[in-house]
């Protein structure tokens, strides 16, 4: 019966929105980090991203590092492993360049470095950009694993509708929640965590109480380039990828953040989710080419009736 397609189209759509917007998720989650504490706007983290598909890629399939994991498993311990080492590259990233335009060093400037940070990382996107066209070549890359072709069916019970569950982006999306919910506590919880949120409440207090905020910075910087590495490397597990990935996923994350509040981890978490939904509801009514109008009409609807976002306050911080 027709209804019975319908219904099962929209159940499936629903799961891979989730699935999907987890991932999302996580990567809005590292960009919103680095604005939480930071303030800083970066526009290299959709290349970020790209060098953790690629770590993730280098790893399991063209080193074979992680062969004796299986393909099953190997492609999500390698993306968790992209982590690390993206996570060192945005530490050197911030020690020797975002450092000089960030930090208690252009808290007294008039735009308090605000112009100098959008184009120093709107640079290093391009070296990034380029420099991966040159070391990785443009050649369509992936981390193959037999579970992207494969699915669990669950049976709903309404006539015969079935939802298909792809086993690698439910896996993915599962390695996404675990990571945000790490982080989370890490903030909340953790010595490190408070130092990092007192070095983003009041920069100047927390350097009288002995906390080395320029450290703290480099920390969410490193963490945010990290946490969005592994968005990455679980991407490559189902999608094929090229060093231009990063220009189709920043714009998710710059919407996904903005839609759930800027500086609210959760809030972001929950924009990235919000856009995964949106993504595949509307593949079902309009083409591949109109995606991304779907999802800003959504984003337009919703900052309308809440500017400062779902998450988001309507005040600054004192």
């Amino acid at each position: 019966m027709e209804w019975e397609i319908l219904v099962e189209n929209l159940l499936n759509a629903l799961a891979a929105g989730i699935t999907i917007g987890c991932i999302y998720g996580l990567m809005c989650v590292g960009l919103s980090l680095i604005f939480g504490i930071m303030r800083v706007i970066n526009f290299a983290q959709g290349d970020l991203l790209m060098l953790g598909a690629y770590s993730a890629f280098y790893l399991v399939a063209a080193w074979g590092i992680l062969a004796f994991l299986g393909p099953e498993f190997g492609p999500f311990v390698g993306a968790i492993l992209a982590g690390p080492i993206v996570f060192a590259v945005g530490w050197l990233l911030h020690r020797w360049i975002v450092a000089r335009v960030s930090g208690l060093r252009t808290a007294a400037s008039l735009d308090e470095g605000h112009f100098g940070q959008l184009i120093v990382t709107l640079g290093i996107a391009l070296i990034l950009h380029n420099g991966g066209l040159i070391l990785f070549g443009s050649m369509p890359r992936a981390v193959s694993t037999p579970l992207s072709s494969s699915a669990w069916m669950v049976e709903t019970g309404i006539g015969d509708a079935t939802i298909f569950l792809n086993k690698a982006r439910v896996i993915a999306g599962l390695v996404a929640v675990v990571a945000v919910v790490a982080l989370y506590w890490l903030l909340d919880r953790s010595r490190l965590g408070k130092a990092l949120r007192a070095a983003a409440d009041n920069p100047t207090a927390a350097t009288y109480m002995g906390i080395d905020v320029d450290r703290a910075h480099r920390i969410a910087f490193a963490i945010g380039s990290g946490i969005t590495a592994v968005a990455g490397g679980l991407v490559a597990t189902y999608l094929s990828f090229t060093p231009f990935m990063g220009i189709d996923f920043v714009v998710i994350m710059y919407a996904g953040v903005v839609l759930g509040g800027m500086g609210s981890l959760l809030g972001a978490f929950w924009g990235g989710l919000t856009i995964g939904f949106v993504q595949q509801i509307s593949a079902l009514v309009l083409p591949p080419q109109l995606q991304n109008a779907a999802i800003f009409v959504v984003f337009l609807l919703i900052v309308s009736i809440r500017p400062q976002g779902m998450f988001g306050r309507s005040a600054e911080r004192a």
